[in-house]
């Protein structure tokens, strides 16, 4: 029987712990025979204590065995990809990086969450498509990667049930932010979900968990440990989230953005990273080709209408309408106008994100309701020239009160400046 309070006391003291014993802890937590309250010590003894290479793979590997796993190699019979972010403001990379590789012939299989706080989920995203089912059996699962190519999902109560007791158990004790932690949690549900290979796409910046290049880098290399302790093939891409991603923040919003990308016609920022994605995906898949020939075909996918014919059978397999006019639209839109003449500095990504979660965008707890249709569309970003009185963002919103306090926020989030600032690329670094 494990004691979990002499587990706690030798963790506060900086001992290492050994990996049966940590497993143990962690499952006989799962099973409910150890409290919250005794785990919820243990994390804040991690906080501060830390866990080595070994006590993470100990921990990550017993949140996987705590409930289902799927082994996508062995039910299609090939090699299958995934991606993963880290959360950020008008992030829906995945929504296009899925369809681009399902149209280049490789499967592409997700399970996904939701969103809290400013960063958005991509299952809310999903779900602003009219029909569209997120939950779906791992058979139903399954028989979609075989036919369609690509399914995004989100996660079974029995898929790493103990990185969903403990993730809420950090949300409300401060124990979220710690690589450690935050790598054991991403990565089992990555391995436990089942893909051969898997793409991270870490976030740096305001609107991400990791504010530094240095933080994300070591959080980076973590779950590149952890993935190729598992016999998975990771690669992992830092990314700028000083400013949010591409133009658009907002669950329907965004999902309009997407199918422009797939079309062609999406914003640079959003396309590089689309496409930088892709390509690390198809090199490693069964392909045989390498990055630089798995960009061309990911472009090639946009170009000739294949990629977003694959949206349109993904969206309809999974009970969606994907035509783009059935999304549901905003009654109010303001214009937000530049007060100067002059550059975009910059854009406060959180505060964008906090002028959406406002609207009702996003969700400040995990039972708040989702308002599809508001949002906020980023129209001139770092960089770009701006005149007085020039359109620089267009908030979309339930009321005119509400829209027009969004409006404020936004325009507060931008800074104007005489110069343009120095350019940078979306993807900062590659790791693996």
């Amino acid at each position: 029987m494990i004691h979990a309070a002499d587990l706690i006391r030798r963790k506060r003291d900086g001992e290492r712990l050994p990996a049966d014993e940590l497993s143990e802890l962690v499952l006989e937590y799962a099973r409910g025979n150890v409290p919250d309250y005794q785990l919820a010590a243990f994390c804040m003894a991690v906080y501060f204590r830390g866990l080595d290479a070994a006590e993470t793979f100990a921990l990550t590997d017993a949140m996987i065995r705590s409930g289902e796993t799927i082994d996508l190699h062995a039910a299609i019979g090939r090699k299958v990809v995934d991606k993963h972010s880290t959360g950020g403001v008008g992030d829906k990379t995945s929504l296009a990086v899925g369809p681009i590789v399902a149209a280049c012939g490789v499967p592409f299989g997700k399970m996904s969450g939701r969103g809290l706080g400013h960063t958005g989920g991509t299952l809310d995203k999903l779900e602003s498509i009219p029909g569209f089912r997120v939950e779906l059996s791992t058979a139903e699962f399954l028989q979609q990667v075989r036919e369609v190519g690509l399914a995004i999902i989100g996660q079974s109560a029995n898929h790493v049930p103990a990185d969903k007791l403990l993730y809420g158990l950090r949300d409300v004790t401060a124990t979220v932010d710690n690589v450690s932690l935050i790598a054991a949690s991403i990565m089992s549900k990555k391995i436990a979900a089942g893909a051969d290979a898997i793409v991270l796409d870490v976030k740096v910046g305001d609107g991400a968990f990791m504010k530094t290049i240095e933080d994300a880098r070591e959080l980076a290399q973590m779950m590149l440990e952890l993935g190729r302790h598992a016999g998975r093939e990771v690669a992992c891409v830092l990314t700028d989230m000083e400013q949010p991603l591409g133009n658009a923040v907002g669950n329907a919003l965004e999902i309009r953005e997407t199918i422009a990308t797939l079309r062609g016609e999406g914003p640079s920022d959003f396309t590089e990273l689309v496409l930088s994605a892709c390509a690390h995906l198809l090199a490693f898949s069964d392909l045989g080709i390498d990055e630089a020939a798995g960009r061309e075909r990911a472009a090639a996918a946009v170009e000739d209408g294949s990629a977003l014919a694959v949206y349109e059978r993904w969206i309809t397999a999974q009970g969606g309408d994907a035509a783009e006019a059935a999304l549901p639209v905003a009654p109010v839109v303001r214009d937000v106008a530049a007060p100067r003449a002059g550059f975009v500095g910059g854009i406060g990504a959180v505060d964008v994100g906090m002028a959406a979660l406002r609207l009702g965008a996003g969700r400040r707890t995990k039972d708040d309701e989702i308002d599809h249709a508001v949002g906020v569309l980023c129209l001139k970003k770092r960089g770009d020239t701006v005149d007085a009185g020039e359109t620089v963002a267009r908030v979309h919103g339930r009321s005119e009160g509400a829209t027009a306090r969004a409006s404020e926020e936004v325009l507060a989030a931008y800074t104007f400046a005489d110069e343009a600032p120095p350019t940078t690329s979306i993807v900062l670094e590659t790791i693996g």
